[in-house]
């Protein structure tokens, strides 16, 4: 995960103006839309009058720098935390006045959720599936493709405590696409795993945009989002920045350079660190 530096200074290249997609009139018609959303800890905004698209069938990236209210939005789209303004609607579902039936249209992959980790891989999807009214074979089959493609078939009947972070990171990915979702919401889904497996899931997250699903990826890395998004919203303070297709975003640079010029940082002051060069 990329950490950028605490010394930095401006950049002398003057800040193109940043694209802001426009709101739909609709936002039912979206796979999720947020419209004023807002939400503070302890009078400190996380969250402040957040408006952002995301379209059907888009694959959708949320960066920004930390505490920037990726994972506050993300949380209260879900249906996890209640928004102190503003709304949320997840496949034209406002998630608030009917949380069970936008649930039941989302996947979910979420660092620090609780899950039942007592029980084995094969154990958590087999009880996924059922929570969701799948039928017994059709979980069944799913789970055992689920497990042989994320290579976790040796660890099917291991309890998922005893998984390593990247096992940990896979199975959960397994629990939420089993039910087959319209979208799927991904919180660094990448992060822990892998190489092999990280190619494994950037096939299966690809697959499934291509067949009309949705994704919204949160990350730090800005060239696993470049590489896959192909739309992106940069946050900082609570608020959208910027949005967009992703070269629209870009706007002719790279991913990192926009971020970097829009949050600032990155950039060591001029002079520090000096001992390091001597």
């Amino acid at each position: 995960m990329e950490n950028l530096p605490d010394n930095d200074t401006a950049s002398d290249t003057p800040t193109p103006s940043p694209h802001v997609a426009p709101l739909s009139d609709d936002p039912t018609s979206c796979a999720m839309a947020f419209r004023n959303l807002y939400k503070a800890f302890r009078g400190k905004p996380a969250v402040n009058q957040l408006n952002l698209d995301i379209p059907r069938g888009s694959f959708y990236g949320l960066v920004g720098p930390n505490g920037a209210g990726k994972t506050t939005a993300i949380t209260m789209s879900t249906g996890l935390l209640r928004p102190d303004q503003g709304s949320v609607w997840v496949n034209g579902i406002n998630v608030w006045d009917k949380p069970a039936a936008a649930k039941a249209t989302f996947g979910l992959l979420a660092d620090g959720l609780p899950t039942f980790d007592r029980l084995s891989g094969k154990e958590l999807l087999q009880f996924s599936g059922a929570l969701r009214g799948m039928d017994e074979g059709i979980i069944e089959k799913r789970a055992n493709e689920l497990l042989d493609v994320l290579d976790l078939k040796e660890s099917a009947n291991k309890i998922v405590a005893d998984y390593s972070a990247g096992m940990t990171k896979k199975i959960l990915l397994a629990q939420a696409l089993i039910h087959r979702p319209e979208l799927l919401i991904l919180d660094e889904p990448l992060e822990a795993v892998d190489p092999v497996s990280a190619q494994v899931i950037r096939s299966i997250l690809t697959t499934y945009v291509k067949a009309g699903g949705t994704v919204i990826m949160s990350s730090h890395v800005m060239e696993v989002v470049e590489g896959l998004c192909d739309h992106v919203a940069i946050m900082q303070n609570g608020r959208v920045l910027a949005s967009g297709t992703t070269d629209e975003v870009r706007n002719g640079s790279s991913l990192t350079d926009t971020f970097l010029n829009l949050v600032g940082g990155g950039r060591l002051a001029e002079g520090s660190l000096g001992w390091l060069a001597s």
